[in-house]
């Protein structure tokens, strides 16, 4: 299969337009494109369509016990396809809709269990990029998209960062550019008594607890348990995982400063190339192995925009472990902490 390529070019409407319906009858017809949010790449389907979400699993090589993420774009279509709204899950559909959040409702009969990894729970959000929704809009009104990304990779945040992993195996890639936020949705579980957020973003627990008040943490969060059916894309299956080996280091940053230099020295010495992530602050204080800047500490943004794009520039330069430091920020911390523990497969050393 050929993937075409279809770049978004401001100021050139006509020809986007025509773009978008050619990556929308794709999607009509049960094909598979992907396409930009504003969070990061998805690979979009028919989402009431079994055999095209199937496709989604195929292509990403994706475990189909993981359910995918159901994209609208009008309000007036959520109401089609779950059994209910409670009143605190409009409130924040009022709030951050369109936008960085997934919620987690009842599902009626209408959405297939080849979309929600035959769980009778649907995980919804609406994108807050123009693509995304003239997309969804000319698709038919609801796209199932997981990232667009091969499964436990980095997520994609350009085109492409898609092609790297999906060339050849879906029709289209319509390159929207650079995405503005570079992590997941975060999702909140309404189908419980009181709400609970599965997975952490850049819609903060303070935002939703300011909106709805009571909020539970899932305790999955913290420890996970193996065993557990996941009710929402990256809950048990290691995620956004570079090819090498990555180890975070966490504490002083004096501290976590020299012990990534003695660990990347040592690895070097036995014949491993190395990599570090560091911020624009510590960036000079590292001396050995291949040296990387996420961002700055000042601007936590740049941290999360920036962290799947160095991951995948790790691998094309074939490192076979990357030390990281840990960045425990104020605001989204606890969701790029989400991303790199995952990433890392949990390997943590304190110091």
């Amino acid at each position: 299969m050929q993937t075409v390529i279809e770049k978004i070019i401001e100021g050139e409407e006509t020809q986007n337009q025509h773009k978008i319906e050619s990556a929308a009858k794709i999607i009509r017809e049960g094909g598979l494109v992907a396409f930009p949010t504003e969070t990061v790449y998805g690979l979009g389907a028919d989402a009431l369509n079994p055999a095209a979400s199937a496709r989604i699993y195929k292509a990403k090589g994706r475990p189909s016990d993981n359910p995918l993420i159901v994209h609208i774009a009008d309000m007036d279509d959520l109401d089609k396809i779950v059994v209910c709204v409670p009143a605190g899950a409009r409130k924040l559909a009022k709030r951050f809709w369109p936008g960085p959040l997934t919620m987690i409702f009842e599902k009626r009969g209408i959405v297939p269990g080849e979309t929600t990894g035959g769980l009778d729970t649907v995980a919804v959000r609406m994108p807050d990029h123009p693509v995304a929704q003239a997309l969804i809009r000319a698709a038919g009104g609801y796209i199932a998209a997981p990232s667009a990304n091969s499964s436990g990779r980095p997520s994609p945040t350009l085109a492409e960062h898609v092609a790297s992993d999906l060339d050849g195996r879906i029709p289209m890639i319509l390159d929207g550019g650079a995405v503005g936020i570079g992590l997941e949705s975060t999702i909140v579980d309404f189908s419980e008594e009181i709400p609970m957020v599965l997975r952490p973003g850049y819609i903060t627990p303070d935002m939703i607890q300011n909106e709805i008040g009571e909020l539970r943490m899932d305790p999955g969060l913290v420890e996970e348990d193996s065993t557990i059916r996941p009710k929402a894309p990256g809950m048990k299956y290691k995620h956004y995982a570079p090819k090498a080996e990555l180890i975070l280091v966490n504490g002083a940053q004096k501290k976590v400063q020299q012990t990534i230099n003695n660990l990347t020295r040592e690895a070097i010495e036995s014949g491993k190339t190395a990599g570090v992530i560091g911020t624009d602050e510590s960036y000079g204080g590292y001396r050995y192995g291949i040296v990387k800047s996420i961002g700055t500490r000042s601007d936590e943004d740049t941290i999360a925009r920036h962290l799947y794009r160095i991951l995948r520039e790790f691998d094309q330069q074939n490192v076979d472990i990357i030390y990281s430091e840990s960045f425990s920020t104020p605001r989204i911390g606890q969701a790029i902490m989400n991303r790199m523990l995952k990433a890392a497969g949990r390997q943590v050393i304190e110091v």
